[in-house]
């Protein structure tokens, strides 16, 4: 009897501790990681009329020190509510309300006009101060109620990767980029949140202690704030020298994928977004729209013919200007003849005909087994909306002349994003990695969940990629600007690129409209960053070499010096 007596009470006393971690566990969420929604429901001075108060996670950016800075978040403020019904002077009404915040006299007065109805919002957004004066006045019929709206602290910054909340029909939630693509784990209990406080510390327990988290939390991003303002002011500058119809950029870690800074002007206000024209501002032409990149796409060719083994750095041939294939010219860009050269200087002069030639050394199968070993007819898997895939039909066709065009990078449209992961398989070994936004998720249990990502390889061997990077430090050194951008301390390997725009609706090119862009990778031989620049219908320069040498430079001294990379020679 003693035994059975002790062990009921050893079990009694193991029951009550389990459920006082439980309690203790439950009330550390509630009191710390909640505290600042419960905090807020505490004051019911100014308590919603409605179910609830629109709340949503933040979204994060890192500072290179591991600060986190809110990109997106929830601001606390007050809104003004009138019952028409009970109001007998509006012009006295406006001015004692006027005096405490700013109103819009003829909205107001419209909005007292109908006394039948019995809840009207006059003022939106107001401080503590401002609702704290209202409230003192005990009007009849004028109530201050607390809300809540999300607040993008940079304005414009980053604002296609955010995107923003809005409504769609009666639904709120994530309207493109991250917001969009992330509104699962963003998006929060739309219940009424004054529940009874018993039930929220019993409530889930299971899935707190358990399971580990919840989908509902914070996410952290790879944007560097200070990158991405430096990125944006360096292509709004582009934009305006040369009244670009818009320029855009992505700088990238190429070994993980992880992305430091992406833009494109023209952009938008998140806080303002209704007050946007043209609603296409919205997609982000980084991951939704394809272009023709000519040039830049040579290095890839190149490297494909370097790992089959059919040319090498010194392989010679002769640069007549000019090629025929299939009854059509291809010409160099300036038309011109350089006699006999080797592959360096196909690169480094980036001639067309010597496109063409390594391509008739690669032949049509293994030039077309290399390049879609670079992802380019798939979608990269990047975590923002509405990605597409490039349009790389004519590396299927049976002619000679569509893939002379591809070997140059006309005929084959490829996305941004696919374009920088594609070339940043040159810098690292051959790998073909998932460019990303978001690094981890901060559950609202606490926990922080990091995210992978996934590598795979290309065809191209990391000997491949070590003697085509030291083609391209080549093209720094001594092509770009005849030399004089050298970095004598720093490898940097570049390529640049000039394509004729396809018109809209297919039917040959545009005679006046031209696509510059710019990539390199730094320092080459242990890559941190890799960068992809273009501008679309520049003004008054005929190269990408004229329009983008200079700001790429900068944005590579800026990242070299703000990261303190140390010199690789």
């Amino acid at each position: 009897m003693n035994f059975s007596f002790f062990s009921r009470i050893k079990i009694l006393s193991l029951g009550i501790i389990f459920f006082a971690l439980i309690l203790i566990s439950k009330l550390f969420f509630v009191q710390v990681v909640n505290n600042e929604m419960y905090s807020s429901m505490a004051d019911r001075q100014y308590a919603t009329p409605s179910s609830n108060i629109f709340e949503r996670g933040t979204i994060y950016f890192e500072r290179k020190d591991g600060q986190l800075v809110s990109g997106a978040t929830q601001v606390l403020g007050y809104k003004i509510a009138l019952d028409p019904s009970k109001v007998s002077n509006a012009e006295e009404l406006y001015a004692k309300l006027s005096a405490k915040t700013t109103l819009d006299k003829n909205e107001f007065l419209k909005a007292t006009k109908n006394n039948k109805d019995t809840y009207k919002e006059i003022a939106h957004r107001l401080s503590k101060e401002e609702a704290d004066s209202i409230s003192a006045l005990k009007i009849n019929g004028v109530s201050v109620f607390r809300e809540k709206w999300r607040s993008y602290l940079g304005g414009s910054l980053a604002s296609h990767a955010l995107g923003f909340v809005g409504y769609r029909g009666d639904e709120l939630g994530g309207r493109y980029g991250l917001e969009r693509q992330y509104d699962g784990n963003l998006a929060r209990n739309k219940n009424n949140p004054y529940v009874n406080f018993f039930a929220e510390v019993f409530s889930n327990i299971g899935e707190t202690l358990f399971k580990g988290e919840t989908s509902r939390g914070d996410i952290v991003t790879t944007i560097e704030p200070s990158v991405q303002d430096m990125l944006e002011k360096k292509l709004e500058e582009i934009k305006t020298r040369y009244s670009a119809q818009s320029v855009g950029g992505i700088i990238m870690n190429p070994l993980d994928g992880a992305i430091y800074a992406m833009a494109v002007k023209p952009d938008f206000d998140p806080n303002n977004f209704t007050k946007v024209s043209n609603p296409a501002v919205f997609s982000n032409p980084l991951v939704e729209n394809v272009f023709e990149f000519g040039s830049i796409v040579k290095p890839l060719v190149v490297a494909a013919a370097l790992d089959a083994g059919v040319v090498q750095a010194s392989t010679k041939y002769e640069d007549k200007g000019s090629v025929i294939v299939e009854k059509k010219v291809i010409n160099n860009f300036d038309k011109k003849a350089r006699g006999v050269v080797d592959m360096q200087e196909v690169l480094g002069q980036s001639l067309n005909t010597g496109m063409v030639f390594i391509y008739q050394k690669l032949g049509k199968e293994k030039m077309r087994d290399y390049m879609l070993s670079y992802g380019i007819k798939e979608k990269t898997g990047i975590d923002l909306p509405n990605e597409t895939s490039g349009l790389v039909a004519n590396l299927n066709s049976p002619r000679e002349l569509e893939y002379a065009n591809a070997a140059f990078g006309q005929g084959i449209a490829l996305t941004p994003i696919e374009i920088i992961r594609a070339l940043a398989a040159l810098s690292n070994g051959g790998k073909l990695v998932t460019p990303h936004l978001v690094k981890s998720i901060k559950y609202e249990n606490g926990l922080d969940k990091k995210l992978d990502f996934p590598t795979t390889q290309t065809k191209i061997t990391p000997e491949t990629s070590l003697e085509i990077t030291r083609m391209l430090i080549a093209v720094m050194d001594k092509s770009i600007s005849l030399g004089r951008e050298k970095m004598e301390r720093y490898s940097v390997a570049v390529k640049t690129g000039t394509a004729q725009v396809a018109k809209e609706g297919g039917g040959g090119y545009y005679e006046d409209k031209n696509m510059h862009s710019f990539f390199g990778y730094f320092p080459a031989h242990d890559p941190k960053f890799i960068v992809l620049l273009y501008a679309i219908d520049p003004r008054g320069s005929i190269y990408a070499s004229q329009t983008w040498t200079m700001p790429f430079i900068n944005i590579t001294k800026f990242l070299l010096n703000y990261y303190e990379v140390p010199p690789d020679r």
